[in-house]
């Protein structure tokens, strides 16, 4: 492997971290201070890029699409925040597991029967269609480091809002001792309201983001629900910091291991086969990595017992 691929795939392995990282974020959250197990929280996920691939169409707005997509999906978090998940707070989490499942069936019949069973193309914005020529005569594509400069801005700024604001230091009381925050008067309802209507929007924002870069379908939010589970596994469950430390990890290990593996068994092995074989460790190592991890740090990176 030559340097400028292995630069481009570091930069790939960030990209797919950073999208982890927005969906991770919103579920540590919603596990952390709810206690709650949300399935459906891939669907959010979908319904953010949908909204954004219906909005881009008819307005030719890229900018618009993703406000679209910020406002679908937090308002469908209120929504099923209301309406089911408040029922299940002191439920057994096998309960919470089998209501937020059922949240996807229904929220993928009804993408279904709204958009249509047929894939839809999110155009990339003019202005972010080229590419940016980096160092070492890398050129890479524009639109892929506006996700990493956008995940990081919004990093940071869920950084502050959790450590610097207000509302942080109620959503941090809410993780410690739920009790003792109501008794001092804040309104447990609205703040978990709220909670997940952040977790839910950050989800339809990455689901945008990926929508332009892959087909936006049906179904699409349930592979990138399992992989953000396993970031909050590594990261530490209700670390924000640890959610993204454990998504550039994963990011990072899956898409190293797409192509240095296959390179690896070409040593000894056909291509085709060694293509197969890497690509099928590469699918298992950031199981790996998480069971390494937890081995040593049973609550995750950052995560508290």
């Amino acid at each position: 492997m030559n340097l400028v691929l292995l630069i481009e795939q570091l930069l790939n392995g960030l990209q797919f971290g950073v999208m982890l990282f927005l969906m991770a974020a919103g579920l540590t959250l919603i596990f952390g201070v709810m206690g709650l197990i949300n399935l459906a929280h891939g669907s959010l996920y979908m319904i953010g890029a949908f909204a954004a691939a219906a909005v881009a169409s008819a307005t030719g707005s890229f900018t618009l699409a993703l406000m679209a997509s910020l406002a679908a999906a937090a308002l469908a978090g209120v929504i099923v925040e209301m309406v089911v998940i408040r029922r299940l707070y002191d439920r057994d989490h096998l309960d919470q597991v089998l209501a937020t499942f059922a949240l996807i069936l229904i929220f993928s019949e009804g993408t279904r029967w709204v958009f249509g069973s047929f894939p839809i193309y999110l155009d990339v914005p003019a202005a972010l269609s080229g590419g940016v020529n980096l160092p070492f005569g890398i050129r890479y594509p524009a639109y892929r480091l506006a996700i990493i400069g956008i995940g990081l801005v919004v990093a940071f700024g869920l950084f502050l809002l959790i450590t610097r604001t207000r509302i942080g230091m109620r959503i941090r009381a809410g993780e410690s001792d739920r009790e003792m925050i109501g008794a001092l008067g804040v309104n447990i309802a609205v703040l978990y309201t709220a909670i997940f209507a952040l977790g839910a929007a950050l989800a339809g924002f990455a689901g945008a983001l990926v929508g332009a870069i892959q087909s936006v379908e049906v179904g699409m939010g349930e592979p990138v629900l399992i992989l953000a589970f396993v970031t909050i596994v590594i990261g530490g469950i209700g670390s924000i910091r640890g959610a993204f430390v454990g998504a550039l990890l994963v990011g990072l290990t899956d898409t190293m291991g797409r192509v240095l593996l296959p390179i690896l068994f070409r040593a000894f092995m056909e291509p085709s086969a060694a293509t197969a074989v890497g690509a099928a460790l590469a699918s298992m190592s950031i199981y790996i990595l998480m069971a390494a991890i937890l081995l040593f740090k049973p609550t995750g990176l950052y995560g508290s017992a």
